[in-house]
């Protein structure tokens, strides 16, 4: 009869599993539109106002991440300030760069260069939280590089703005998930959430005071598109991080490069060569690569690359284990 029951856990298990995957499918495809509808606007409305208004529709999400022992002080009270205010200045950081990131790249290069998150999240961990990284995780890192390098072509393509952008984006991400891991589970999550959207208001709301606009009917469309796409997806994979665990969520985020070529291809005219394909699918082996060492591990797993740095919370902090649903 326990062999019955224990096999009938084990099915159930599994099919919780597999929903939660799906739904982070559902959740990396969410965040790769609200990308696409940053480059619709093609830079018309200025970068620190797309960030600004982003984050204020970023708030719709806080009811659904407020656990129900949180109170709406949470979201900004912590147990580390200093470590709380950093995560603020990367959240702005993140933000205000993966805008013009997409603003100024072919989406699957702004992408391409998001994803050396965790390869940065590597390094970082070794310097500051003494991490032991052994040589399968730095080979993941050396592959994430050169990846990047074939990708840009220093010297023979022309490097711009958005480049650095991007790059830097994907360093103020895993800044905050190092941050993350520092504070271990004693940060609640609305407070980890709440330190990248205030960062965000606060810092792009003073950037852009000397550059305002008034969108017209359309680019507001799209603005709430990326704001309110940005807060579904992180909804989803909160959802999905309840469902399956983090080092089943975490892969799918590798199918937004599918959904940026697509995007590329069909609206904005993008093209990949084969080197830049090439180097891109290095870059994705790197971080698989990285993900499969840190599940062997047990360590906590990068979370989701994104326009919206803020989908980092939905599977970060996430200390209870996956249950099937009922």
């Amino acid at each position: 009869m326990s062999s019955i029951t224990a096999d009938s856990s084990s099915a159930a298990a599994g099919r919780s599993a597999l929903r939660g995957v799906l739904v982070a499918f559902s959740a990396y495809a969410v965040f790769a539109f609200s990308d696409a509808s940053i480059k619709i606007l093609h830079g018309v409305v200025p970068s620190y106002q797309v960030a600004f208004i982003g984050a204020l529709f970023g708030f719709a999400a806080v009811p659904f991440l407020k656990r129900r022992e949180d109170g709406w002080l949470d979201v900004v009270k912590t147990s580390n300030r200093p470590l709380w205010l950093l995560r603020f200045i990367c959240g702005a950081t993140g933000a205000i760069c993966s805008v013009i990131a997409f603003t100024k790249l072919p989406m699957a290069e702004a992408f391409a260069l998001l994803f050396l998150l965790p390869s940065f999240v590597t390094i970082l961990s070794v310097i500051f939280l003494k991490e032991d990284v052994r040589w399968q995780r730095w080979t993941a890192v050396i592959l994430g590089f050169v990846g990047v390098l074939i990708v840009l072509r220093p010297g023979f393509r022309e490097l711009s703005i958005g480049h650095f952008c991007a790059a830097i984006g994907g360093l103020a991400a895993a800044i905050s998930i190092v941050i993350n891991r520092a504070l271990g589970s004693k940060e609640k999550r609305i407070s980890l959430y709440g330190a990248g959207l205030f960062g965000t208001l606060v810092v792009s709301g003073f950037l852009m005071l000397s550059e305002v606009m008034a969108p017209t009917a359309t680019q507001w469309i799209f603005l709430a598109s990326y704001g309110l796409l940005g807060a579904l997806g992180n909804v989803l994979l909160m959802n999905a991080a309840h469902m399956a665990p983090a080092n089943l969520v975490a892969p799918p985020q590798y199918s937004q490069m599918l959904w940026a070529i697509v995007f590329g291809y069909l609206l904005f005219n993008d093209s990949i060569d084969m080197p830049m394909a090439f180097g891109i699918v290095l870059i994705i082996f790197s971080g698989l690569l990285t993900l499969a060492r840190e599940r062997k591990r047990g360590t906590p797993l990068p979370a989701a690359v994104a326009g919206n740095t803020q989908a980092a919370l939905a599977t970060a902090q996430e200390d209870e284990p996956a249950t099937p649903e009922r």
